[in-house]
């Protein structure tokens, strides 16, 4: 009797720990106090796809980039100095279309090749941008890869020489203007027009800094100075142009210590100055974890290497830190946050890419040469749904998918700050009021607030002025009659 009791008990422990190990539930968003707050899962994964899984296609060996544009995906494998396109299926699945590892440039029958490709881009009209990073040039393809253009290094007395031209990242607008981000540039992208004339530096990056040592700097001999790393922007890490042909720019270099003062930045959302317009309403900053302490070695915080940009404006990060995936709305609420460092499904080693067709995202691990494919859950869904509806203006509609949320998840604020802005713009200003002081939200609020006082002032005008002419009639009235009365009496 002992030994089965025994024996069940280590089998449930085994049970645990498998169910533990194996177990999602990873999702979680933050609450007003900064808190994590489990969620339901938002996406599930659908399929991952190692290094092997290609078909007939070698080894993947060293794969730095994703890119999608319709139902096709290209995946750029540095290391084999190939650009492979990949068709996503109605079943979710990936299937190799083509491998591409050489041109043909200025009519030759002679090949040419790749060397150590960063990078590519595929423009609405379906040109093909791609970063040919130690081969030091950008080069502009048709859609069937025939080379169009070859961008060079800037001849410009505003571009610093003695440097090799590394280009690593590049994105272009819908009218063929390029922005290049590369190695040891630190003054921004490097914009070439549609003719790929240089067309000067943009968005660069404010100046980071150590308080200590810019005292220092000040103290110093000019022999130690000269030894001192100069002050320089910060460099971005990646880049994605979204719909409205804003560049969304992720960088991974700053002070820890400056990312809740809004100083970091590591998410921009650049207009045509080349200007932050990145929308901060929601209660925390976008830069990804809130806390940060040493599990498992890993002390620092968000780190982000890519970010892509839905339909819906809702724009989401990859972490290398911790391999998590955060997704923001619009106005800089976190939507959810999941994955990890790990080596089971939905888990990773060192994502580098994200990418995304519809709903369903990409991710791209360069350590373990895989691409994991994520499909939205229901309850992601309903979240985009409800997004998506307060956007174009079917307030009944979003208010009703977000009651839907609030039975699969009590805890979501988002949730209930929805269902009062939805209130808001349906003139039900008082039940917006109490959606908004259950989750302590101030700014709208104060609007609710207003916007009801308004309307109440209004609906009872009739009596309030009513009421003022009494106060003010009514005395004149006594008056006038207690002087008829005084008249009559002296009479």
């Amino acid at each position: 009797m002992m030994n089965r009791r025994k024996f069940t008990i280590i089998a449930c422990l085994l049970a645990f720990s498998v169910s533990s190990l194996f177990a999602k539930g990873d999702t979680y968003i933050y609450d007003f106090w900064g808190e994590i707050e489990k969620s339901p899962d938002a996406y599930r994964v659908a399929e991952v796809v190692y290094a092997n899984g290609l078909e007939s296609y070698k080894n993947l060996k060293a794969p730095s980039n994703l890119f999608c544009r319709d139902n096709s995906i290209y995946l750029l494998d540095s290391g084999n100095n190939a650009i492979l396109e990949l068709e996503y299926t109605s079943e979710k699945k990936l299937n190799l279309k083509r491998v591409i590892e050489s041109f043909n440039a200025n009519g030759e029958d002679i090949p040419t090749t790749f060397k150590n490709p960063s990078d590519i881009y595929i423009n609405v009209d379906g040109t093909i941008f791609v970063a040919d990073t130690d081969n030091g040039r950008i080069l502009k393809f048709d859609a069937d890869f025939n080379l169009l253009m070859v961008l060079y290094e800037p001849e410009d007395p505003t571009y610093e020489k003695g440097k090799s031209f590394l280009p690593e990242k590049v994105v272009a607008d819908t009218k063929g203007r390029v922005y290049c981000l590369a190695k040891n540039v630190n003054k921004g992208f490097i914009r070439y027009e549609y003719d790929g004339t240089f067309a000067g530096f943009y968005g660069a990056s404010e100046v980071v800094y150590d308080a200590m040592d810019m005292i220092w700097k000040k103290l110093a001999t000019r022999a130690q100075r000269e030894q001192m790393v100069q002050f320089v922007p910060t460099e971005y890490s990646n880049a994605y142009m979204d719909s409205h042909g804003f560049i969304y720019a992720v960088t991974k270099t700053f002070n820890e210590w400056d990312l809740k003062s809004d100083k970091a930045k590591p998410i921009r959302r650049l207009n045509a100055l080349g200007n932050d317009i990145l929308v901060k309403n929601g209660n925390d900053l976008p830069i990804g974890d809130l806390q940060w302490g040493n599990a498992g070695g890993i002390k620092d915080p968000a780190k982000f290497t890519d970010i892509t940009v839905l339909d819906n404006d809702v724009y989401l990060t990859v972490d290398e830190t911790h391999g998590r995936i955060f997704a923001y709305n619009n106005q800089g609420y976190l939507l959810f946050a999941f994955g990890g460092r790990g080596n089971i499904d939905g888990y990773f080693r060192s994502p580098v890419s994200i990418e995304h067709i519809g709903r369903d995202i990409f991710v791209l691990d360069k350590t373990n040469a895989s691409i994991t494919v994520f499909t939205p859950t229901e309850y992601g869904n309903m979240i985009y749904d409800a997004t998506e509806y307060y956007a174009c203006g079917e307030y009944d509609k979003s208010a009703d998918v977000w009651r839907q949320v609030l039975k699969l998840n009590g805890n979501y604020d988002l949730a209930y700050i929805g269902l009062g802005k939805a209130c808001l713009r349906q003139e039900k200003y008082a039940e917006a009021m109490d959606y908004f002081k259950l989750k302590r939200n101030k700014k709208d609020y104060s609007k609710a607030y207003m916007y009801n006082r308004k309307e109440v002032i209004e609906r009872n005008i009739g009596w309030i002025f009513g009421l003022i002419i009494a106060l003010i009639v009514i005395p004149m009235i006594v008056k006038l009659i207690k002087k008829v009365k005084r008249d009559l009496e002296a009479l």
